[in-house]
């Protein structure tokens, strides 16, 4: 069964890739960014950020590219949350609303993560305490220095990317047209949100192994709390359905934890802490693009009950939220990696955006 699934899984990304390269051109690279300055107040000599963009760029008489589309992913991914099946086949295949035949997306790994400039790579703790704001300047960097996009389409972002969507709407107020965070809450991290984030930085903080961030070997205590995560993210309903007795949810915890071990503690830590600086409430008046932003009501990490959402898009000249209902195709907050659910309210934002 479990190969048959793999079979199953493997034809799904051969099929989906081939749709969508067969009328589009994929590139994977990296761009390096020199004296990069840290909201902490330290600066590296270079950063690289690794990035795919799907689609060719268009350009107007002037010059100017005017297709593209900036995606971000969330705390614990990379660009490549983008690039599953489903979302191939959802947003990017022909006659999807982000057709890549259409459009240039720009999908980078953020700073701190996959094959972007880490603590992994060799600084561990002594790497600069980079915030969210830190991400979205080496994403904006990559754009217009890198790339020479100096106007966007779109910017969507999911979770963490969806919160540096709200940041980009504010820091870089004309240069997109539309803005779709999805899975985010505009408030600075507190709460229930704000608390089971400080159980894993401090369990990797306080792990015997971590040594400062010098240890040679991975620390392993930390993991026993990072099934938090799932907690935190999933669905009551299928995570009872895919552990309905105590032999199976102890499998799943074991598991779990087994695949945290993959994560390097340092990079994880800083994942956990980066979002120090993010509190974009005070500046929403500021955000001029059209903007839809989707929640879902199964979310236990963006609380619908706080009702955040109702007082923030208030604020937002012309903004938009949505509050999905837990269905049969809800997933929690990972619901977002489900673009068939989210993906008329993309389409509403995009029609809207070209009027």
């Amino acid at each position: 069964m479990y190969r048959l699934a793999f079979v199953l899984f493997a034809t799904g990304v051969i099929a989906a890739s081939a749709a969508i390269s067969a009328h589009a051109q994929e590139t994977t690279a990296d761009f390096t960014a020199t004296s990069f300055h840290f909201s902490d107040g330290s600066t590296l000599p270079q950063i690289r950020i690794h990035y795919v963009t799907l689609g060719t760029p268009q350009r107007d008489a002037h010059g100017e590219v005017t297709n593209a589309v900036l995606l971000m992913h969330g705390t614990t991914g990379t660009g490549q949350a983008f690039l599953t099946p489903a979302m191939r086949r959802e947003l990017f295949a022909p006659g999807a609303p982000l057709d890549a035949r259409r459009y240039f997306i720009v999908i980078p790994d953020g700073l701190g993560r996959g094959g972007s400039t880490k603590p992994s790579d060799g600084l561990h703790a002594r790497f600069p305490h980079y915030g969210y704001g830190d991400v979205v300047e080496a994403n904006h960097q990559l754009l217009v220095d890198g790339l020479h996009v100096t106007h966007l389409r779109l910017v969507l972002g999911t979770s963490m990317g969806g919160m540096q969507t709200w940041m980009w709407g504010e820091r870089y107020p004309d240069m997109a047209d539309a803005l779709m965070p999805i899975s985010s809450q505009p408030v600075a991290m507190a709460g229930r949100n704000g608390l089971w984030r400080q159980m894993v930085i401090g369990a990797i903080r306080h792990d015997p192994g971590w040594q400062d961030g010098d240890y040679t070997a991975q620390p392993t205590q930390w993991l026993r709390v990072m099934p938090i995560f799932t907690l935190m993210t999933g669905n009551p309903a299928r995570m009872q359905a895919s552990a309905p007795d105590r032999a199976s949810t102890t499998r799943w915890y074991d598991s779990l934890v087994a695949d945290a071990g993959h994560t390097d503690a340092n990079d994880a830590l800083y994942w956990f802490e980066s979002s120090w600086d993010y509190d974009p409430a005070p500046q929403l008046p500021r955000i001029r693009a059209r903007l839809i932003a989707v929640n879902f009501a199964d979310d236990l990490i963006n609380a619908t009950d706080l009702g955040v959402m109702q007082q923030s898009v208030a604020k937002v000249p012309r903004g938009r939220f949505v509050e999905l209902p837990e269905t049969a195709d809800s997933y929690g907050h990972q619901t977002l990696a489900h673009p068939e659910v989210w993906k008329p309210y993309l389409i509403e934002l995009l029609n809207g955006a070209a009027k």
